[in-house]
This record gives C-alpha cells, structure tokens and sequence, in this order.
C-alpha cells in the first residue's frame, strides 16, 4: 500500500513502515492487515540516503529490498536496546555482504556502562545466533550517541532528544529536503510520583515541565509524528511506569509539537486489527481534524508515506 501526500515541494521525502508492533513479534490471522512486526521504520531522502529507525523484525525486509542495489549504504537508529527494537538486526542481511556499508547509532547504557557495540555484540554470541559480529562481512560501525546530538546522514540530518523509557531512550528528528519527522522510539509521558499534598508535588510538576518541553521543543512543527501509543486510557492505570504512552497522551504530544498529521504505533501485542480500527475511529470522532488536531492515522506495516 503507498499513500502519497499531495506536495508541490520538490524533492520529497519517503517514509515506509516495516515493522510497528511492541514488545514482540505477534504474526497471525488477528494482525495481518497492520502487521505483527516489531519496530522498524525506512526514511528514504530524496538523494536516496537511507536511514532506518529501529531494528525490531521489520528491519529484515528492508534488508531484503536494499540488496537488490548493490553496495548498500544506511545508517541504522537504535532507540534503545530492548529486544523489541533490535532483534531483528542478526537477519540484516546487507550486514553479510563485503562492501556494503552500515553505521549503527544508539544510546551506551549507563547501568551495564556496555556501548552501543558491546550490546549488540552480546545479541550476536554463540549461545544466541550461529554468526558472531566479528563475522560479518561488511564495513560497520558503530556510534555512541547522547541528548541532543545532530548527526549528518547525507543530505539529511538525525537529531536525538531524550525520552522517557525505563531505559535510555532516544526519540530521532530527521530532516531532509525541507520535510520533517519525529519518531518518539517507546516514550511515557513523565508524571508526578507525589501527591498533591506532598512538600516536593510543585518542585517535581516543574521537572516534567522542563523535560517536556525539552522534548517538544525541537520537534514544533514537524510534519510527521509517528508515536508510541501501546495504551487505551483505561488498559493505563495497570501499565504505569512501563515506559509507554496512550493514544491520548500520543494526541496531546502531537497537539503541543503542532504536527501535521500523527501515526500511531508500538501496537500492543494482543492488539487485533478490528481492535486497533474501531479505537482509531473512536479517536477521529473525538478528536477531528477540524478542531486543528493532526490528521490521525494508524502505522500500518508496508505503508510507504511521500512527503
């Protein structure tokens, strides 16, 4: 399926969705329309950079499609490395073959203190898969990334803002060709662990204030936010503190950065298609885009946006 958005801009910007379920892979008959991959996303500038999003088990499809043009050259942003977000990375098949080049970007994870490359080196051991790192074939390297850094891919530029996850998380800004988008990886909106009554209630509101704002800031005004939204406001109140937002929470965020239209992804696992429809069709009644709400669509896996 591809969906074109009309622009009278050029060059353009494609966007495809490999992969858009959470925690883990959920194929079968009761996802198949939106797919049961986990977290991947292809931006294709108009150059033709390629920078890959996540690398849950989506990532082995696009690896599929980047063969058929050989030597293949992207960069890969790793939100964070929970299982959901990289297992599908050993299956990049683009990894296996000599004089393809692939830079891999991610958070260093402050409690192990193991780098980005150590993590996935750990993925790739014996007792895990039959091929270690240190056997793949192409030319790879890997980046330590932190809060607010900008990184050149091409033609296009990936700023990383730091999100909220029981991990460190990195949500990605890209740029290119005049068009932006911004992917929050898995993200709960910061709320207050006092009560009201507590002496330190109005020094932690005006925590989640900046760090909120630390968030939206560089993103106002992107053209497409694709956001974490696992929750219904009611599943919400027993998955506090799991690092993930509801489709409410996902709308307000969108609503503060002003963006033009919100994809919403990281879709629960036990989630159907007819499920993820008739909330999707809830929230377009109550939140329609004439009130100036973003345009609200669920991330479908194999649909391909053109900015």
């Amino acid at each position: 399926m591809t969906v074109v958005q009309q622009s009278n801009e050029v060059p353009s910007v494609k966007i495809r969705f490999w992969g858009v379920r959470g925690s883990i892979a959920s194929p079968g008959p009761n996802t198949v329309r939106y797919g049961g991959n986990t977290s991947c996303i292809q931006v294709t500038t108009d150059a033709g950079d390629q920078i890959i999003l996540d690398a849950g088990t989506g990532i082995r499809g696009v690896g599929m499609e980047l063969m058929k043009n050989l030597p293949a050259k992207c960069s890969i942003f790793i939100s964070h490395t929970h299982w959901d977000h990289i297992q599908g990375l050993p299956f990049f098949i683009p990894m296996f073959v000599p004089g393809n080049e692939i830079d891999l970007y991610g958070g260093a994870d402050p409690v192990s203190r193991l780098d980005l490359k150590e993590v996935l080196n750990r993925q790739m051991e014996y007792a895990y898969f039959p091929v270690r790192q240190a056997e793949l074939k192409a030319s790879i390297e890997h980046f330590n990334v932190k809060d607010s850094d900008e990184i050149q891919v091409g033609s296009a530029t990936v700023k990383c803002v730091l999100m909220n996850h029981p991990v460190l998380t990195f949500g990605f800004l890209v740029k290119a060709d005049g068009k932006s988008v911004f992917f929050t990886g898995d993200h709960e909106d910061p709320y207050n662990i006092y009560e009201p009554e507590d002496d330190f209630y109005e020094e932690y509101e005006s925590l989640i204030a900046q760090k909120s704002e630390a968030i939206i800031g560089p993103v106002r005004g992107v053209d497409v936010l694709i956001g974490d939204s696992s929750y219904t406001k009611d599943e919400y109140p027993a998955k506090i503190g799991w690092g993930h937002n509801t489709f409410e929470k996902c709308i307000a965020m969108a609503n503060n950065a002003g963006a033009k239209k919100l994809f919403f992804t990281h879709h629960e696992p036990n989630r159907t298609d007819d499920q993820l429809e008739a909330i999707i069709d809830d929230l377009r009644t109550r939140f329609p885009k004439e009130d100036g709400n973003p345009e609200l669509a669920v991330a479908q896996e194999g649909l391909e946006i053109v900015l």
